[in-house]
């Protein structure tokens, strides 16, 4: 029988006060309604027993908030951190707007069956209504309440810049992976000057080396085209691993977001991680290709 893993390295969330595992799960997966209660159950259980402690939710994830309140509800709630997003998919309330904030954390905690998030995210918030202010007040309103812990922001590109720029946020939300590196020269380093945490989402980049044909959806067919241009080489590592090891391992990284139905998955992933950074040599290639080959690249 093959020897668990060590638990993933907690790392602090920036200056937030929280520490969260390097290694997190993603709720897309288990917000899929072809997945069974059952199912979720044990991912999510899986994953605590392994010793992740960051659970990301959203709205936008089918029933995964729903579900995340129905299993952590039985005495889990407190051993882990628990992070969801904002800004639109409240019934009769209009998307990004301050009342749609509100209503949005009143919705999470229902949903979460929880006294407060340790995380909030404004999901993917375009740059206009950043720079409006009503949405940004309105989360750091539900902070000084106590609903929100740390107010954050998940998104790349511009907004993102102006989002670690504003000092409005304690944590960031941002792609990265071999294929997706822009953050690693301009929003990384700034987030690790300003003390903001880190969570790394999108880091296997959909597993893109399982598809053969570009897929129809625009992000994952871009990912497609990146993956066969800069045409890697996994120096005898499987691509999971080199995804894993290169973005959970990158400085200033507090957490990386794996997204799996599939508990097995989470524990490869934590063997991956427990090995430590990429060798210099691969990191070096792979950083050096990113910048020959994919110049101008944003975050997908």
């Amino acid at each position: 029988m093959t020897p668990s893993p060590p638990p993933p390295p907690r790392r602090p969330l920036g200056r937030t006060g929280l520490e969260v595992s390097a290694l997190g799960l993603g709720g897309g997966p288990l917000g899929d309604p072809a997945l069974s209660e059952r199912e979720s159950d044990r991912l999510v259980r899986s994953a605590i027993d392994a010793g992740i402690t960051l659970l990301d939710a959203a709205p936008s994830y089918g029933e995964s908030e729903a579900r995340l309140g129905r299993i952590l509800s039985n005495g889990l709630r407190e051993r882990i951190v628990l992070s969801t997003k904002l800004g639109y998919g409240v019934p009769g309330v209009p998307d990004w707007t301050g009342d749609c904030i509100r209503a949005g954390v009143d919705q999470a905690l229902r949903r979460l069956r929880t006294g407060h998030l340790d995380i909030a995210h404004l999901h993917s918030c375009p740059l206009e209504v950043l720079e409006r202010g009503d949405v940004v007040e309105a989360l750091a309103r539900s902070v000084a309440e106590g609903t929100v812990r740390v107010a954050a922001y998940s998104g790349d590109g511009d907004a993102l810049a102006w989002a670690i720029a504003s000092g409005a946020f304690g944590a960031v939300q941002l792609s990265l992976n071999p294929w997706d590196q822009a953050a690693l020269d301009a929003a990384l380093p700034t987030c690790r000057h300003l003390g903001l945490g880190v969570v790394a989402k999108r880091s296997l980049a959909n597993a893109i080396w399982t598809r053969r044909e570009p897929p129809a959806a625009p992000d994952l067919a871009e990912y497609h085209r990146r993956f066969k241009t800069l045409a890697l080489h996994p120096d005898g590592l499987g691509w999971a691993e080199l995804a894993v090891r290169f973005t959970a391992w990158q400085p200033g990284v507090s957490s990386c977001l794996i997204g799996t139905r599939n508990p097995e998955r989470l524990v490869q992933a934590a063997r991956f991680l427990s090995r430590g950074p990429l060798p210099g040599e691969v990191e070096r290639r792979i950083r050096a290709d990113f910048r020959r080959k994919g110049a101008g690249w944003r975050g997908v």
